[in-house]
């Protein structure tokens, strides 16, 4: 189970549920997100102002429609349609202006939704101030992700939620093998819960208290950032 694939899938948890979506910019970034999206079956338009990279994502066959245009010009925007999704990624990351013109002309524009990549702090706070609902930092993410698994091996995947809570898939611990979830009292004794028990993409999700644990399977767990430093992950 890839825990990066679930933050679309929390969003939904917050918003009613969207099946369509326009992803402004696609570069690597843009492109991924795309790909992700059209694989779930959902509607994705796929813009950008230039138009090998709108061809690229055609031919590729990850998005629904794409259109090549300049999204700091609201008019075109208008035309293509944007205004009208529940749900637009601006993933113009690298280019300040464009980033920030095209995340308040979406949002004027009266887009409900509006998640904008951004390439550092400030950059994030100003997508911040022109009405962006999330800002992303997939290369923060990314290297986060990548400190904690080199540093703590037994962490297969992760993401975070927010600065202070997130999702680890760790493999169980030893000192767990054998026990039930309600005699570990993990909630009570180190602040996590336990979303999935299992193996690769065999879970159980919601697990119940008398599930046992065993140390060859997985368990996914949620908590703060503390929370999880401090559970007893496996050699």
């Amino acid at each position: 189970m890839n825990l990066r694939n679930w933050n679309f899938l929390f969003q939904g948890f917050r918003q009613r549920e969207s099946r369509q979506f326009a992803v402004v910019g696609l570069g690597r970034f843009g492109r991924a997100v795309c790909e992700k999206l059209h694989d779930m079956g959902y509607e994705v338009l796929g813009t950008d102002i230039n138009e090998k990279l709108v061809a690229k994502v055609v031919s590729e066959k990850i998005v629904s429609h794409a259109v090549q245009l300049d999204s700091t010009e609201v008019m075109a925007l208008r035309q293509a349609g944007i205004f009208e999704f529940d749900t637009v990624i601006v993933a113009i990351g690298n280019y300040l202006q464009e980033s920030i013109v095209t995340t308040l002309n979406v949002k004027e524009g009266g887009v409900e939704h509006v998640v904008a990549k951004a390439s550092s702090e400030v950059h994030g706070k100003l997508l911040k101030r022109v009405g962006a609902d999330r800002i992303v930092y997939p290369e923060y993410e990314a290297g986060s992700a990548l400190a904690m698994t080199l540093t703590r091996p037994s962490i297969l995947d992760r993401f975070d939620i927010d600065n202070k809570h997130c999702i680890v898939e760790i493999r169980i611990p030893e000192i767990f093998h054998g026990k039930t979830l309600a005699e570990l009292s993990l909630r009570a004794n180190y602040g996590v819960n336990v979303l999935a028990v299992g193996s690769d993409d065999n879970f159980e999700i919601n697990p119940s208290p008398e599930q046992r644990l065993d140390k060859n399977l997985m368990m996914m767990v949620i908590g703060t950032n503390d929370a999880i430093r401090r559970l007893p992950l496996a050699d």
